[in-house]
């Protein structure tokens, strides 16, 4: 980076929102409801750090599979969809926070355009951004489904940037897809990584490929964008 970013573009599952209790849990949910077994927290992230698994609902059916279940795609979707929501949005997406304060969102808008690149469906991210009230603050939102190619294809920064310099872009995730897309759109990539028994695997993939830094919280980023010594 040689200058302060124009476009700050953020993942959003395990950057902008903690996911645990909803992503993440849906995902354990859904694997013992097909399998029986009760599968682990570590299990989930060593499938989240292979490329090709930034979709849950792709993740969950391999998983499956590979435990012996003999299930395929539509009806392991249709059962992690059904303990996401819950009804009238009870399910384990009521678990879902929030991450970055609405004043450092509107600092960062201060100084630069910011945008949403997200493996989320665009009901998922809709409803997010409207319940935590953070719409406004982003210029640009593309969704799985608002490209061809989903990550680590570089299809949707690509899109956002719309053909403006790279290198005056930075994004901001938390696996190894969000990485390799950066890499492949040659734009500097962010990894953020809470402390915790995964982060040093997580974090070698990432470094490996191309990221700039490691921030423990995504409320780091004002700070580290200040030590960073890049010019505004």
């Amino acid at each position: 980076m040689t200058s302060r970013p124009e476009i700050i573009i953020f993942d959003v599952d395990g950057v902008l929102v903690d996911v645990r209790g909803s992503f993440h849990r849906t995902v354990l949910d859904t694997v013992r409801f097909f399998t029986g077994k009760r599968v682990t927290r570590e299990e989930l992230h060593a499938w989240k750090n292979r490329s090709g698994f930034n979709d849950d609902w792709k993740l969950s059916t391999a998983w499956v599979q590979s435990l012996g279940g003999n299930f395929e795609y539509e009806e392991v979707k249709r059962k992690f969809v059904e303990l996401y929501w819950g009804k009238n949005g009870k399910g384990n997406v009521a678990r879902e926070k929030w991450l970055l304060p609405r004043p450092a969102l509107r600092r960062l808008t201060s100084g630069a355009e910011l945008a949403l690149f997200t493996g989320r469906v665009r009901q998922e991210t809709d409803y997010t951004l409207d319940r935590c009230r953070v719409r406004e603050y982003f210029r640009q939102i593309v969704t799985v489904e608002d490209v061809q190619r989903p990550k680590p294809h570089p299809e949707g920064l690509l899109k956002i940037l719309g053909g403006r310099d790279p290198a005056k872009a930075l994004y901001l995730g938390d696996n190894v897809d969000d990485a390799i897309a950066a890499q492949s759109a040659k734009i500097p990539f962010v990894g953020v990584l809470p402390p915790g028994s995964a982060r040093r695997a997580r974090a070698a993939l990432l470094g490996k490929h191309g990221a700039v830094t490691m921030l423990g919280d995504v409320r780091e980023l004002e700070s580290w964008l200040k030590r960073s010594g890049v010019p505004k």
